[in-house]
C-alpha cells in the first residue's frame, strides 16, 4: 500500500496556529491548512493574514517545519482572487479555498458549503484564484458532498478539477449531516470516477482503524485528519506504523503528553488574549478524554478554572506527581 499524505485539517476555534505547533511536533503529518480567512469584500492588509497564519514569517512553516497552507472563504470572486495574490507575494505555501463549512451565519452569507448549490460559481472562484496566484503554486479546495443532499457532490468536484485545481479534499458528508456519524466515504469512490485530481478523503477518522478503512472504502491513500489528531496527537503516527514508515513513536503516553500540554498551555499564554486562554486548554481536554482516561480527571480538575493562574498551579502539581507515570 502506498504511504499516503496525512493532512492536518482546518477547524475554525480549535485548530489554529498554537495547536497546530503542538500537533505538528508529534510528527507523521505532512500539511496543515490554515483556519478560514473569511473575505467579504475587502483586500487585507498583511496583519490580518498574520494574525491567521504567523508561520508566513517562518516559510510558511510551523516550528516543526510542516508547511502550512492559508484557506479562504468566500463566494466574491475578484476579493478572493486580490487576497490570495496577497498572501502568494507573502510567500504562501498554497492558497486553499473553503466550499465545506456549514456554520449558518456563513452559509446565510453565500460561503461555506452554501457555494455547493452553484457549481458554475465554485468554478468562478477557483479559475479566478488559479490565475491570480503564480502558477507554481498550488490551488486545493475542500468541499463536503453538499448542501441539503449530495447530488451535486459529482458536480461541485468537476467544477473544481476545470477550473485548475491541484487537489481536493472532501469531506463526508453534506452541510445537513453536520459533524454526526456517519461519514459517507463511498461517495468519495464515486467522485474519483469521475475526476483525475488527486482527492484527499476526510471525516469521521478517529481511529487507525478508521483511516485504513477509510482507505478501503474511498478508494483515497491521502487522508485529511481533524477532530480525531486533536484527541489522539499521535493518530499520523500511528497510520504510518500500520502502513509500514516506522515513525519514532507511534503512540504518546500520559507523560509524554502532559509535557505537551505543558508547551501548549505556554503558546496559549504568550499568543491568546487572558480571557481565552483557560476556555483552550478546556476544549482541547475534552476532546483528549475520547482516547486517554486520564484526561477525564484532568478535564474535571481543570473546567472550573477561569484564571490562568490556577492552571499554571495545576500544572506544577502534575509536574511533581508525575501523573501517569
Amino acid at each position: 500500500m502506498t504511504t499516503p499524505s496525512l493532512l492536518l485539517a482546518p477547524m475554525e476555534g480549535l485548530l489554529d496556529f498554537v495547536l497546530r505547533d503542538i500537533l505538528t511536533r508529534v510528527g507523521g503529518v505532512d500539511r496543515c491548512v490554515s483556519e478560514f480567512i473569511r473575505i467579504t469584500g475587502t483586500l487585507y492588509p498583511e496583519r490580518v493574514f498574520l494574525r491567521y497564519v504567523p508561520e508566513l514569517l517562518q516559510g510558511c512553516r510551523t516550528a516543526s517545519g510542516i508547511p502550512v497552507r492559508p484557506q479562504l472563504l468566500g463566494s466574491d470572486v475578484v476579493c478572493l482572487a486580490d487576497n490570495a495574490a496577497r498572501l502568494a507575494a507573502m510567500g504562501a505555501e498554497g492558497i486553499d479555498l473553503n466550499f465545506g463549512c456549514p456554520s449558518p451565519v456563513v452559509n446565510r452569507h453565500r460561503g461555506g458549503s452554501a457555494l455547493l448549490e452553484e457549481p458554475e460559481l465554485l468554478f468562478q472562484i477557483v479559475s479566478g484564484v488559479r490565475r491570480a496566484v503564480p502558477a507554481h503554486l498550488p490551488v486545493s479546495a475542500k468541499m463536503r458532498l453538499g448542501l441539503h443532499d449530495d447530488r451535486r457532490a459529482e458536480a461541485c468536484a468537476l467544477a473544481i478539477e476545470a477550473a485548475g485545481a491541484s487537489e481536493l479534499v472532501v469531506h463526508a458528508r453534506t452541510k445537513a449531516d453536520g459533524y454526526r456519524p456517519p461519514a459517507y466515504w463511498e461517495r468519495i469512490a464515486d467522485i474519483r470516477q469521475v475526476v483525475r485530481l488527486p482527492l484527499v478523503a476526510n471525516g469521521e477518522i478517529w481511529t487507525v482503524a478508521d483511516a485504513l478503512r477509510c482507505q478501503q472504502v474511498s478508494g483515497c491513500q491521502s487522508l485529511m485528519l481533524g477532530r480525531g489528531m486533536v484527541a489522539n496527537p499521535a493518530l499520523a503516527c500511528g497510520i504510518r506504523a500500520a502502513l509500514g514508515a516506522n515513525p519514532a513513536s507511534a503512540s504518546l503516553s500520559w507523560p509524554q503528553l502532559l509535557d505537551l500540554i505543558a508547551e501548549f498551555w505556554r503558546l496559549v499564554c504568550a499568543h491568546l488574549e487572558r480571557g481565552q486562554q483557560t476556555g483552550r486548554l478546556k476544549q482541547w481536554l475534552n476532546l483528549l478524554r475520547r482516547v486517554y482516561p486520564q484526561a477525564q480527571t484532568a478535564f474535571a480538575e481543570v473546567r472550573t478554572f477561569h484564571d490562568p493562574a490556577d492552571v499554571e498551579r495545576w500544572l506544577k502539581t502534575q509536574a511533581l506527581a508525575g501523573v501517569g507515570a
